[in-house]
């Protein structure tokens, strides 16, 4: 984790892990039992994965738990080497202390390449006596089917609105920063349920000043105003085409934003366009597209623009 605050402010204790309720009970029940199965914990960045694996170590270990847990980032070393070499070295010795096992957590699981998660399977296997793997990825629909069956799957949901709250709440209690409620829901809006990228938020708006503001925010997220992108939109339905256009390539150059920066937003606010449902779904069908050809290499000037005159257009 790059943000300092982000480590400051991670859960020391399973009661402090937020908005996965359920994973954490049970969790906390394999630990109180020193029971642990292969795990498996999928979803969006930012929720808690590498933060609940690593209270499953320290709790298990106690102050020894470095030397019984092995953390990789897979989509560093994403090769079969890795499983043969590193991975096959620490699972074959035994645990030091009271517990059974020791356990390999590997963050980012979905980057390994299917070689190497035939490897892996072979190796959840022959050394289960010895070693408990903990498997942290995004999309498990990646992951082989082989090693699914073989985990106790745990998915995580994005934080919610209240729980963001209260975390940016106890960081600038923590820091002695103020920040009012345009800002703390500009955080939100911006950190999409990361708890992580709010963190890194915080701190970079802190290093300009003490007092947050919602304006400071919207500058260090690397995200346009909402409102703009509600004007944009509201002109280009008018049938102002160029003078939507010409608004949102100065606030994208004001802020340095990229094509698909922008697009993610116009999509979320076309959602909540006063329109025809009719039209807001092939609006909605547009961005997709328009986003698609983006990621595929197209121009991004010329594909916004081609998104905005359908906006332009009569209904």
């Amino acid at each position: 984790m790059s943000s300092l605050w982000t480590e400051k402010y991670r859960p020391a204790d399973f009661s402090q892990v937020v908005g996965q309720e359920e994973t954490v009970r049970r969790i906390k029940s394999f630990v109180e039992q020193k029971n642990l199965p292969h795990i498996m914990f999928s979803g969006p960045a930012g929720t808690g994965k590498t933060t609940l694996a690593m209270l499953i170590a320290r709790k298990l270990f106690g102050e020894g738990w470095r030397q019984n847990f092995l953390d990789l980032n897979a989509s560093d070393e994403r090769g079969i080497d890795v499983i043969r070499n590193k991975v096959k070295d620490f699972a074959r010795t035994k645990a030091i202390g009271n517990v059974p096992f020791k356990i390999i957590y590997l963050d980012e699981s979905d980057s390994l390449t299917k070689e190497a998660q035939q490897a892996l399977r072979r190796t959840m296997e022959n050394y289960a006596g010895t070693c408990r793997f903990i498997l942290s990825n995004n999309y498990s629909s990646k992951i082989i089917e082989p090693i699914q069956s073989r985990c106790a799957v745990f998915r995580f949901r994005p934080l919610n609105e209240a729980e963001l709250g209260t975390l940016a709440d106890r960081i600038s209690a923590g820091e002695g920063l103020t920040v009012d409620q345009g800002a703390k829901k500009a955080l939100v809006d911006s950190s999409e349920g990361d708890c992580r990228k709010l963190a890194n938020i915080m701190q970079s708006a802190a290093a300009s000043s003490e007092a947050i503001t919602e304006e400071l925010v919207y500058r260090h997220a690397g995200v346009a105003k909402p409102k703009e992108i509600k004007e944009v939109l509201a002109l280009a339905i008018a049938g102002k085409f160029v003078e939507a256009r010409d608004r949102l390539f100065n606030a994208m150059a004001a802020q340095g934003l990229s094509g698909l920066d922008v697009i993610r937003q116009i999509q979320k606010e076309t959602a909540a366009l006063d329109c025809e449902p009719a039209r807001k779904l092939r609006l909605i069908d547009r961005c997709g597209e328009i986003e698609f050809r983006m990621v595929e290499g197209a121009d991004e000037f010329i594909q916004l623009e081609a998104l905005l005159s359908n906006y332009a257009l009569p209904r």
